[in-house]
C-alpha cells in the first residue's frame, strides 16, 4: 500500500469538488443509469495512473464519479482558451497538455502530482474510438509510469459510445456500465519493456471492456437494478441481482 502524502487543499475547494462530483453522479445516474462493477478491485493506493478506454466526451465525467477518490485529468491546452472553461478545468484538477508541442510541461506536472500521491486519469489509446472497441495502446504512458513507479489501474466501460459517438454533436440518454480491473503495481512491470507493459495493460482493459459490453447488452434487454455501485464476484448470469458495496 502506498504511503505517499497528498497535497492539502483549501476546504472550499474540497467542498466544491465534492458538490460537483455528486451533481454529475446524480446526472449520470438519471440520464445513463450508470453502473460501476467490481469496485472491490480499486485499491487504497495513492498516486495511480487510472487507465481507461476512450469512447466519448462524457468519459472524464464517467471516470470521475466512478472512482472512490478525487482524481486529476489531462486536457488539451486549447480547452483552456475560454476563461470560464479554464477556471472549471483547473478547479477540477485538469492538467493542460500541449499536443502540438512536446508536452513536457504537462508530463512534469503529471509526475509531480503522482509523486504527491494524487491519481491521474489517462486514455492510453490516445484518441476516441470510432467503433466502440479498444484501440491499440500508445506507449507514451510507460515513461510516466516508470518514473513515478505508479500503480496502473485498468478500467473500461461501454454505453458512452452508443450514447455519444464520435460523429455526434449531441449525446442521447442510454445505459453505461463500467468494470474495474485488477491493479498492476510497479513490481509487476518494472522489468518489462514498454511494449510488454502496453500488452499487459491492453489485456486487462480489453477484459474489462468485454465484461462491460456484456453488462450493457444485458441491461438493454431488461430493466436493471437501481443500485449505482455493484460488486459482483462473477460475470452477468441469469437474473441475479448485484450487491451493494
Amino acid at each position: 500500500m502506498s504511503t505517499k502524502k497528498k497535497r492539502r487543499r483549501p476546504l472550499a475547494v474540497d467542498l466544491g469538488q465534492t458538490f460537483i462530483r455528486w451533481f454529475f453522479r446524480f446526472f449520470l445516474f438519471l440520464v445513463y443509469r450508470i453502473r460501476v462493477h467490481k469496485v472491490r478491485h480499486y485499491p487504497d493506493d495513492r498516486g495511480m495512473l487510472i487507465c481507461s478506454n476512450h469512447q466519448s466526451y462524457l468519459d472524464p465525467l464517467i471516470i470521475g464519479i466512478a472512482c472512490p477518490h478525487a482524481v486529476n485529468y489531462l486536457g488539451r491546452k486549447s480547452l483552456f482558451r475560454s476563461p470560464i472553461l479554464a477556471w472549471f478545468l483547473r478547479f477540477n484538477d485538469t492538467i493542460p497538455i500541449d499536443r502540438e508541442a512536446t508536452g513536457i510541461g504537462g508530463m512534469k506536472e503529471t509526475l509531480r502530482r503522482l509523486k504527491k500521491g494524487e491519481s491521474v486519469v489517462i486514455f492510453p489509446e490516445g484518441t476516441r474510438t470510432t467503433d466502440g472497441e479498444l484501440l491499440p495502446l500508445m506507449l507514451g504512458f510507460c515513461a510516466v509510469a516508470r518514473r513515478s513507479k505508479a500503480t496502473l489501474m485498468p478500467l473500461a466501460f461501454d454505453g458512452a459510445f452508443q450514447s455519444y459517438p464520435r460523429n455526434s454533436k449531441i449525446p442521447i440518454p442510454g445505459r453505461i456500465h463500467l468494470v474495474m480491473g485488477e491493479p498492476i503495481r510497479f513490481e509487476q512491470y518494472k522489468d518489462l519493456a514498454d511494449e510488454e507493459i502496453a500488452e499487459l495493460l491492453q489485456y486487462q482493459m480489453k477484459d474489462c471492456l468485454s465484461q462491460a459490453q456484456r453488462y450493457w447488452r444485458r441491461s438493454m434487454g431488461q430493466e436493471s437494478s437501481k443500485l449505482l455501485f455493484t460488486d459482483r464476484t462473477s460475470e452477468p448470469k441469469g437474473t441475479s441481482q448485484p450487491s451493494r458495496v
